[in-house]
C-alpha cells in the first residue's frame, strides 16, 4: 500500500511497551530533563495486544527499536539522533505494510508526533524473529531477536516498597508512548545490543514498562 492510500486509515492499538537503557534508575528522560552522562542509548519494545488498521488485525505483533541521541529530546534540544527499527516477521503483507505505515508515523496519532519531536536518522530497517514477553502483574518483562538484541529487566523493589508493589509514576512530564499512562519502574538486568552499529553490552541501569493505547489518524486516545 501506499502512503497515500494510507494516510486517512483509522487504526487503534493498545499494549505494552518498556525499555532498558544507558542512564541510572531513574531514567531522567521520565522527567523530560537531559540524559544521566549527557547522552543515551538503548532498546525499544512494543507488543500490541490488540489493534486493528481499517479492517487489518494486529493483535500480537512486535515492534523493536534500537535508537541513540545526545542531549534532552523533551526540550528538542538533543543532536545525532539515530535509530534502527524492527518488525515482526510473523505480519503478513498486509500487516507489515499497517505496521510501518503507523510507527513510521505516515498514519497520524501519537507514534508521528513523537518521531517528529525526536526526528532520528534511520540506520535501518527489517523483519525479524522478536519476541516480547510481560509479566502478569509487572514483576519483569523482556525482548529478544536473537544473536542480536537481549533486553531484560526487573520490577524496581528496595527495603521500604512493600511486598509485590510496584514503583511507578503518574503523568510523566515525558512519557514515550504519550500522555496519560503509568510508568512502571525497573532495573535492567541485560541491555545489549549488536546491529545497524549499535553495540553495547551492560546491566543494572534503568528500565521502565508504559502501557499505551494510540489511535490515529485523528487525536490519540489514552
Amino acid at each position: 500500500m501506499t502512503e497515500q492510500a494510507t494516510t486517512g486509515t483509522r487504526w487503534h492499538l493498545t499494549g505494552d511497551w518498556f525499555d532498558v537503557c544507558k542512564c541510572a534508575i531513574p531514567c531522567p528522560c521520565t522527567f523530560a530533563q537531559p540524559p544521566t552522562y549527557g547522552d543515551c542509548e538503548g532498546v525499544l519494545a512494543w507488543h500490541i495486544r490488540e489493534g486493528t488498521f481499517g479492517n487489518v488485525r494486529l493483535d500480537d505483533l512486535n515492534v523493536l527499536m534500537l535508537g541513540s541521541f545526545v542531549g534532552n529530546a523533551w526540550a528538542r534540544e538533543h543532536t545525532d539522533a539515530y535509530a534502527a527499527v524492527f518488525f515482526d516477521e510473523r505480519a503478513d503483507e498486509r500487516q507489515r505494510s499497517a505496521l510501518q505505515n503507523i510507527f513510521g508515523g505516515e498514519a497520524g496519532g501519537w507514534p508521528a508526533e513523537f518521531g517528529e519531536m525526536f526526528g532520528p536518522e534511520m540506520r535501518g530497517m527489517e523483519f525479524a524473529p522478536i519476541r516480547i514477553e510481560i509479566d502478569e502483574g509487572l514483576g519483569a518483562w523482556r525482548a529478544e531477536i536473537p544473536g542480536r538484541v537481549s533486553a531484560r529487566a526487573e520490577a524496581l523493589t528496595g527495603p521500604t516498597t512493600p511486598e509485590g508493589a510496584r514503583v511507578q509514576v503518574h503523568n510523566a512530564p515525558g512519557a514515550e508512548v504519550g500522555p496519560g499512562q503509568v510508568a512502571t519502574w525497573g532495573r535492567a538486568t541485560t541491555d545489549r545490543a549488536d546491529a545497524y552499529g549499535f553495540t553495547w553490552e551492560r546491566s543494572g541501569k534503568s528500565s521502565k514498562h508504559f502501557p499505551f493505547d494510540w489511535s490515529g489518524p485523528d487525536e490519540q486516545s489514552g
